[in-house]
């Protein structure tokens, strides 16, 4: 079997994934809070776990893999979108504003995140159907002297973990100096976070032992991991902005409330994105949704190829270039392979991917495969089912490709051109190889020959075919 390795972000180092259960590999990742649109930042930690995802299936079996992502429908935002709309009149109670809003916004993030061709979770559970075992974790930890009550509120006592701070590497003291913690009389130490909240008539509650309120952020992902997944599970993943407080706090309230499991084995977290070069941002202008993207008509295909062709452990930026590039990219290998039956996946491909995820290696080594000129198009067949895993060349997602082009022909005449021209440079048959780069320039292919042997190519607007069958 195929050894999958991967960052964890809290040994500070590669490790093996040995799952708990190889029959039932488990992975959660912390989902949206659904208040609005999922902006292009939300959609990166969706396209990296779902192509991890897709490659666990392929390793273990899809049988054999639990991916439970979270929806937060528990969240001031939410409160103030639907405390918006009863003040504009809305006659609906607010609770049921809360649950009409979650519920357009999960379809929203549904379509979007489909579009992007993220299969969906096993498990996509809602906060607010979990209050229960919130609050039982909650008692939990007051019983085993972790939490405490104090005005209506339930706080962690973070003190009484000592390994609290092992994941972001930082000490409770110098967090407290670096970091904004809330500073609140109720509060025996600054940095102690809020498990249970209290609600006041116009904020959504549910009844307690600390009366009626609500559950803080952090409780709800121990509680749904622990429901969904147990006391120990192999993957949690999500962005490095969750790294700290919120992947912190949830590894210090599960492990104190079922120290005998161990939570997650390995953590993960994408980096952040740009937007040409930029922090996102609405004040700079360079702030837009998903769904913004697509009504501009940037492929969903596209935009997935973009996020993957940089490793998510590094920043990734979003630029107007990139994207046609990927364009140009996809819309080739579309071409090359319209009406091929993907065969076996490539076994170099699975050994790049499986190499922390490396997406970016995995799709030099599709570019290699396209440049398949045999007879039986051995390598176009394992270049469909291996870009499959990356969640591209999907059938269902081919509409944006020109059906002018969709024989592949012009595509496959350019492949064989280049590949004839790279064994006469080999042969050191100059002519010949000048003339295909001269040929091929002359009709309106633009070349780009990459470091690692491979090359991609685009049309240019006076592209004629018939000098380009003159090459033959």
């Amino acid at each position: 079997m195929v050894e999958i390795r991967l960052h964890d972000s809290r040994s500070r180092r590669k490790v093996a994934l040995a799952p708990l259960d190889p029959t039932n590999v488990r992975m959660y990742v912390c989902g949206p809070t659904v208040y609005d649109r999922a902006h292009l930042g939300n959609a990166r930690p969706v396209v990296v776990f779902d192509t991890l995802y897709r490659l666990l299936r392929h390793v273990y079996g899809p049988d054999h893999v639990t991916y439970v992502r979270n929806f937060t429908d528990v969240d001031d935002k939410i409160n103030a979108a639907a405390q918006a709309l009863k003040a504009a009149g809305d006659p609906r109670s607010l609770e049921a504003l809360i649950a009409a809003r979650s519920d357009e916004t999960i379809g929203w993030y549904h379509d979007d995140m489909d579009a992007l061709g993220a299969l969906r979770p096993d498990q996509e559970p809602r906060a607010t159907a979990y209050i229960a075992p919130m609050i039982a974790m909650i008692e939990l930890l007051i019983t085993k002297g972790h939490a405490y009550e104090a005005e209506g509120h339930v706080l962690f006592d973070v003190r009484s973990y000592p390994a609290y701070g092992a994941l972001s590497g930082r000490s409770v003291d110098d967090m407290i100096a670096g970091a904004r913690v809330e500073v609140a009389p109720y509060k025996r130490d600054p940095i102690d976070f809020v498990l249970w909240k209290p609600s006041g008539p116009d904020l959504p509650g549910w009844d307690s032992p600390w009366g009626r309120g609500r559950p803080g952020w952090h409780i709800e992902c121990s509680a749904m991991s622990h429901e969904l997944l147990g006391p120990s599970f192999d993957i949690h993943g999500g962005g490095i902005d969750l790294q700290f407080p919120h992947h912190e706090n949830e590894i210090a309230q599960s492990c104190c409330a079922h120290p005998e499991g161990g939570f997650a084995s390995i953590w993960m977290h994408n980096e952040m994105l740009l937007v040409e070069g930029k922090k996102m941002s609405k004040s700079l202008g360079n702030f837009f949704t998903v769904r913004d993207l697509l009504d501009q008509g940037v492929p969903g295909e596209v935009i997935r190829f973009v996020f993957l062709s940089t490793h998510y452990s590094k920043p990734m930026d979003w630029t107007a270039e990139k994207a046609e590039q990927a364009k140009a990219t996809l819309r080739k290998w579309r071409h090359l392979t319209a009406g091929l039956e993907p065969s076996e996946v490539d076994e170099e491909f699975v050994a790049r991917l499986s190499d922390d995820l490396n997406t970016a290696g995995a799709i030099g080594q599709l570019h290699w495969l396209a440049q398949d000129v045999s007879h039986d198009h051995s390598m176009l067949k394992r270049l469909v089912a291996s870009a499959r895993i990356l969640g591209l060349l999907e059938d269902g997602m081919s509409d944006w490709v020109e059906a002018k082009t969709v024989d592949g022909g012009v595509d496959r005449l350019v492949t064989t051109l280049m590949s004839e021209r790279y064994h006469a440079r080999e042969m050191k048959l100059w002519a010949r190889a000048d003339e295909i780069r001269d040929g091929l320039q002359a009709s309106g292919v633009i070349v780009q020959d990459n470091k690692d042997g491979s090359y991609t190519y685009t049309f240019s607007p006076t592209f004629d075919p018939a000098k380009l069958e003159s090459l033959k």
